[in-house]
């Protein structure tokens, strides 16, 4: 079984810079993609101020640092990828504009490439159809932020093949993370447990039972998690809540995955928690 030794990282925003953080401190030759030059700037400057913050508070010495930043390099692109291992997208959660990508990447990649999405809830099959390579195609699901976070959810389609999910495992824990096997099903395994719980949370909200501030501590204080839930949904993004929500609504049809109106109003407020200042709390 190939090693994976260089990947590939498509979409720099907040996970996937935080993925392509993850690749080069674990040693591996990392190339970061987007669409703008402006966009991967923006990405590569998290980076090294994760990186720098990291050193000034004796985390790893200022030698790793710079030989992480040396590992990565940057490309506007895609048909240049032609020598890495694998790849990992992590664009906008829309499933054509990643079925278009990923029919490039089938054409541009070489025969060996494994193609994985970042995915938090849209189905690896439907994603692996627009290859010809569906054996190679899976999901990595990250958590961010990414370079703390301990867990992927490594999401076999159904004909990716055994040898594929191996080479996830192998590379997951390359990076030292932990991965667990999840089956294509919309939401996965954390997702589909933790949704319905963040929307209930909201409508507790909503429905003025409790203030945020005392359903966040109850929750830490009572149920031993390490953040409440509607702190979770402001690092999160209120947004992706929804996004997420209204794709295991469509799936299911429970009432559990339901979007409270309240979630729905913030968003077009613009109130999307710490990435806009305001969520259900201000930052």
């Amino acid at each position: 079984m190939s090693e994976i030794k260089k990947v590939a990282i498509l979409g720099l925003g907040t996970m996937g810079s935080g993925i392509a953080q993850v690749c080069a401190q674990s040693g591996l030759e990392t190339v970061c993609y987007d669409v703008q030059q402006g966009f991967i700037d923006k990405g590569l400057a998290m980076i090294h101020k994760n990186l720098d913050t990291g050193v000034s508070k004796g985390k790893y010495s200022a030698e790793h640092a710079e030989t992480t930043k040396s590992l990565l390099t940057t490309t506007t692109t895609l048909n240049s990828l032609q020598d890495v291992d694998l790849v990992i997208e992590a664009v906008v959660e829309d499933i054509q504009v990643k079925k278009d990508m990923f029919r490039t990447l089938d054409t541009a990649c070489p025969e060996h490439t494994l193609i994985a999405s970042n995915t938090s809830s849209l189905s690896i099959t439907d994603m692996a159809s627009a290859t010809k390579r569906t054996d190679k195609v899976l999901g990595l699901h990250f958590f961010n932020p990414a370079f703390l976070m301990k867990l992927v959810e490594v999401v076999k389609g159904l004909e990716t093949s055994q040898e594929t999910v191996d080479k996830a495992y192998a590379f997951v824990e390359k990076i030292g993370k932990t991965a667990v096997l999840s089956k294509d099903t919309p939401g996965f395994i954390v997702n589909l447990l933790l949704i319905p719980y963040l929307l209930d949370a909201a409508r507790v909200y909503e429905n003025g039972l409790a203030s945020a501030i005392d359903i966040d501590n109850a929750m830490k204080l009572g149920a031993g998690y390490p953040m409440g839930p509607l702190t979770l949904m402001d690092m999160i993004g209120i947004d992706v809540c929804v996004k997420v929500g209204d794709i295991l609504f469509d799936a299911y049809h429970e009432p559990k995955y339901n979007v409270p109106p309240l979630l729905r109003r913030m968003v077009m407020a613009g109130h999307l928690g710490r990435k806009s200042g305001k969520g259900f709390y201000s930052y």
